[in-house]
């Protein structure tokens, strides 16, 4: 077969159509185009005619859209970190349009150095194939790594690949259809109503406030830290969340535009935080938690204090708990986290009769991640679901009213 312009027969060293014969072997064909930009040849080589062919037509296309480039010598690692550097920088923004928080860029650095780089970071950019990428999410799990740490070490390379896309350093993204955990396979501790008001009621008076703007109003930690006295607004009954706090960066912006809220104050935390705003005197910009009105709490003491607290609760329930029956017995109090308490504070509204849309406005999320993250909050309400529509329907519907009020001879 006659090879087309742009495309080369490749034999084996054996063949006899290296010396002029007719060809023993099974070749390949390596096609080319020629990229201007670069300065150079781009080659690539195929099992067959028609395949060499197809692609010097795609990539000739490619090349003329400036698509496609020339593969380059910068490895993973070296174009990770050129994107770490932009990132911080605020040059590129995250998919929601936003500049990466602090912590978050911290996340993927560490992500990449401690299980991207060590396999991958050497390589071209330019060679890495979906294959490589499925190796490593496959040896990942294997080491017995949670679904969602994997997932998350993906983040930054699915954003990498997408940029190289776009600009042309590689053809295609590596990254898709890697069929990545969900990264919501363990769900947190969930408190039940009651066992949050005897978690929020052994612990020591200046602690219950903090606790309990956690259990009922489900702020983030770094929201929690970040609060001023001037955000608890006691006249209109709401909490304005404005800041986050970063242990490096100090205070920084909300995780996302809809991180910036207003939050209900429920009648159940108002008592807590009119109790504690006059006892501390905290006003205008001071802290509402603070260690002191201007320094943001700590969060290992925060648990140290609690778990504290819980454990002579404990040790008080298990005393009594001697001289009483099984039935009487009292249930020992189960530790939870602020990030936990905020997990809680999702469940009450929606069994409340919140929707996942309306409660994600209150804890700053997307009604797609609220549908995605709490699907189990849905699981086996379906029949409930089903009844509440036919008690809507049945007050929304006035035909038989209207039949009662009619004429007889009208109807």
């Amino acid at each position: 077969m006659a090879s087309a312009q742009g495309i080369r027969t490749r034999h084996s060293r054996t063949c006899n159509a290296t010396e002029g014969g007719r060809c023993n072997c099974t070749p390949t064909y390596e096609a080319w185009v020629y990229s201007k930009r670069d300065g150079k040849k781009i080659r690539k080589s195929f099992p067959t005619y028609a395949a060499a062919k197809t692609w010097r037509r795609d990539a000739g296309k490619l090349v003329a859209d400036k698509k496609l480039r020339a593969p380059a010598s910068t490895t993973l690692k070296q174009e990770a970190e050129s994107w770490l550097e932009l990132v911080r920088n605020g040059a590129v923004l995250s998919r929601a349009k936003e500049p990466y928080k602090p912590a978050v860029i911290r996340q993927y650095e560490s992500a990449l150095r401690l299980r991207v780089y060590p396999s991958l970071g050497s390589r071209r950019l330019s060679d890495i194939e979906t294959r490589d990428l499925l190796e490593l999410k496959e040896d990942l799990l294997g080491r017995g790594i949670n679904g969602s740490t994997v997932k998350n070490t993906f983040v930054p390379l699915q954003a990498i690949f997408r940029r190289a896309v776009l600009n042309g350093t590689v053809p295609i993204n590596p990254t898709l259809n890697l069929d990545l955990p969900s990264g919501y396979a363990q769900r947190e501790r969930i408190a039940t109503p009651e066992e949050a008001a005897e978690l929020i009621d052994a612990l020591p008076e200046s602690e219950r406030p903090l606790w309990a703007t956690a259990f009922y109003a489900g702020l983030r930690r770094g929201e929690l830290r970040a609060l001023r006295a001037e955000n608890i607004d006691l006249e209109a009954n709401i909490i304005r969340v404005e800041h986050g706090w970063d242990d490096q960066e100090g205070e920084i912006g909300t995780k996302s535009r809809r991180g910036k809220r207003t939050v209900p104050i429920p009648a159940r935390l108002r008592p807590y935080l009119v109790d504690h705003l006059t006892l501390t005197a905290r006003r205008e910009q001071d802290f509402a938690f603070g260690a002191t009105a201007g320094a943001p709490f700590t969060p290992k003491n925060i648990r140290r204090k609690a778990a504290r607290a819980w454990e002579k609760e404990n040790e008080r329930r298990e005393k009594l708990n001697e001289k009483r029956t099984d039935s009487e017995k009292l249930k020992l109090l189960e530790p939870i986290t602020l990030h936990e308490c905020r997990h809680t504070f999702v469940t009450l509204m929606f069994y409340a009769g919140l929707s996942l849309e309306r409660i994600g406005d209150y804890v700053g999320h997307s009604s797609s991640y609220m549908t995605d993250r709490y699907r189990h909050l849905l699981e086996g309400h379906e029949a409930e679901a089903g009844a509440m529509l036919d008690k809507f329907l049945a007050l929304s519907d006035t035909s038989s009213r209207v039949q009662q009020l009619e004429p007889e001879g009208e109807r």
